[in-house]
């Protein structure tokens, strides 16, 4: 699944994290191609998959839900582009997801496993050289034309040139090419990694001769560049109308192809889709607050604890509830860019880390409701916690002379403040740490000691309600003699500063899934530190990490992929890449009762909003309508 980049104020902000994965054929349905392998109907990272060939439906479903009305959802920043392949590089993409469609689709009640979408079937062999994907012969886009290999050919080989997320995550699919009249084969570098015919499965189909065709203009489509020409799809949605930067609607395709395929029995229920965006939060509120947005995915413990008492929330018309988040874990964090000389030492970035008092923080804004992050894969089994054994130990010795001592020694802390005598301990070890570092006070103002350059810090933020936990960190940075600044641009600029490393400090947040794999590579590898667009915006280059991350993708059991993990977990922490922030363990969201949705929701799904919930007319006639 992918990584998204926007923060959208709908039901699932992290659903799309990190790739699930590792492969174990499901229920077989046929001996597969030559070369070993049979087809099957899914995939799964561990053991067999819970749905057998042949299901009607998921069990978290409603397959009676009716398919009308209309869900209003906002989004934060604008968008000027509905092409998906040059994101992360040119423009800023709409919500385009619902129109292109993968080979295969997840479940939302497994932790890793995945089914056929575009594609029937599929096969790989036992050493996982390469998979075979077997197209539905009944795929096709919205102009009827049938989906075909070489449409998924062309997707492949475009995003893996245009897009730098998958650029990486696609680099060990040495070649695909057409194996069957509805067959596309996958090979890949080296057996073994047991990710890969899985994660190829996730890739979104383009419609190739489309792209290759003339827009009504009678300019021929670039599909490398940004475009506001609705594009063509096969999903269950089709763009009906839109105003750039501000609104789009999205319609369900009446005649959608997959719409009695077992894996979309009760989802996709809403006629239309319709995206608000806000430049400003405080604005995005008061528009749902208003009638004018119907869900709400609440990100401020401050709006949760005291924004809510409005008339519809008191009279019931306006439901608040959490959801827990079984299915991902996170590191969120001021993440420190190390290409900048100032940040190189490790004991400058652990200075400013003893000088966050994130516990007084939590009590004035937070209201208490957070818990400090200790671990890049936050609120999972695989997160480390105290020392190395077994394993995770057998594993840390291959790269020992590579790591921070402590990795072994020490069981990682965060700094713990809340009253005067804590955070003046914490500061005067902070000082301890910058002047080993080569740094000292100079008229109250800390410099480097060999220059006389002054230490200075700019924190970027395209968020303006973010600016009061900055200010709040500023003071006691002030106190180390660091002259500290924010910096809030709109959210195009924001985006061009991270596309060029343009920053000191920004708060960035990793999204893990519950089966870590060649996404890592993307946030902490050292291919990744150079290539614009990435998710490595920390900048790290750093062998053993890389060694860490290639043994994470290639275990062969859950208990070696937690091992592996942790491993790899202990040394991001010790290198003290960022100044952790909070986490919360659920998601909190408001909406206004007009919505139906299945009595047991999916173990792994969060709140499983819009997807599988539907319009409710008698809920809807109930509370009165819409401003």
């Amino acid at each position: 699944m992918k990584i998204s980049r926007r923060h959208l104020l709908q039901s699932c902000a992290f659903v799309a994290a990190a790739p699930l994965l590792k492969t174990t054929i499901g229920s077989a349905q046929a001996q597969g191609p030559a070369g070993g392998g049979t087809w099957t109907h899914g995939l799964s990272l561990f053991g067999d998959v819970k749905y057998p060939a042949g299901f009607k439906r998921f069990d978290y479903v409603n397959p009676d839900a009716p398919k009308i009305g209309q869900v209003r959802l906002g989004a934060l920043g604008t968008f000027d582009n509905f092409n998906p392949v040059p994101e992360g590089v040119k423009g800023s993409l709409g919500p385009v997801g619902d129109l292109f469609e993968p080979l295969t689709i997840s479940s939302m009640d497994e932790i890793s496993t995945q089914y056929g979408l575009l594609a029937e079937s599929m096969s790989h062999p036992e050493d996982f050289s390469y998979v075979i994907y077997r197209l539905r012969p009944q795929a096709k886009w919205h102009d009827g034309k049938p989906v075909t290999p070489e449409d998924v050919i062309y997707s492949l080989e475009t995003f893996k040139k245009y897009h730098p997320f998958y650029s990486a995550y696609y680099r060990h699919v040495t070649k695909v090419e057409k194996a069957g009249e509805r067959d596309i084969k996958f090979t890949f570098d080296a057996p073994g990694n047991r990710e890969l015919p899985m994660i190829v499965g996730q890739l979104n189909v383009l419609p190739k001769h489309w792209w290759e065709g003339t827009a009504a203009s009678g300019a021929k489509r670039d599909v490398s560049a940004t475009t506001l020409e609705p594009p063509l799809g096969s999903g269950p949605y089709r763009i009906k109308d839109f105003v750039p930067g501000r609104t789009v609607t999205l319609e369900r395709v009446k005649d959608y192809w997959g719409s009695g395929l077992n894996v979309n029995v009760g989802r996709n229920n809403f006629d239309e889709v319709r995206y608000e965006y806000f430049r400003d939060g405080t604005v995005a509120l008061e528009a749902f607050k208003g009638d004018q947005l119907d869900w709400r995915t609440e990100n401020s413990a401050k709006n949760w604890a005291t924004a809510y008492d409005f008339p519809a929330v008191v009279d019931g018309r306006v439901v608040k509830e959490e959801f827990p988040n079984r299915s991902s874990g996170i590191m969120q964090g001021f993440a420190l860019n190390i290409r900048r000389d100032k940040f190189k030492d490790w004991r400058v970035r652990r200075a400013l880390n003893f000088a966050f008092d994130f516990e007084e923080m939590n009590k004035q804004l937070f209201f208490g409701q957070y818990e400090r992050i200790a671990s890049y894969f936050s609120g999972t089994e695989l997160a480390s916690s105290g020392l190395p054994q077994g394993r995770e130990l057998e594993i840390l010795e291959t790269v020992r002379d590579q790591v921070p001592p402590e990795v072994f020694t020490t069981a990682y802390f965060n700094p713990k403040g809340g009253n005067p005598e804590a955070v003046r301990d914490n500061l005067r070890e902070a000082l301890r740490l910058l002047k080993e570092a080569g740094f000292e006070i100079r008229d109250r103002k800390l410099v480097d000691a060999k220059t006389g350059a002054p230490f200075e810090i700019e924190f970027l933020t395209a968020d303006p309600n973010f600016e009061r936990v900055i200010l709040f960190y500023k003071p006691s940075l002030e106190r180390l003699g660091i002259t500290a600044s924010v910096r809030t641009v709109d959210a195009a600029q924001y985006e061009n500063r991270l596309r060029s490393w343009d920053f000191d400090v920004i708060t960035a947040s990793w999204p893990q899934s519950l089966s870590p794999g060649n996404e890592q590579r993307e946030f902490w590898g050292s291919q990744a530190a150079d290539m614009p667009g990435s998710r490595n915006l920390v900048g790290i280059k750093d062998p053993a990490i890389d060694k860490l991350i290639e043994r994470v993708i290639y275990t062969k059991d859950r208990a070696d992929l937690v091992a592996a993990t942790h491993a790899l977990d202990r040394v991001l922490l010790w290198h003290h890449f960022v100044v952790p922030q909070w986490n919360y363990p659920k998601i909190r969201t408001a909406r206004w009762d007009r919505f139906g949705r299945p009595d047991k929701l999916p173990e792994y799904g969060l709140s499983g909003f819009p997807s599988i919930w539907w319009f409710d007319k008698d809920r809807a006639d109930k509370i009165g309508r819409r401003s």
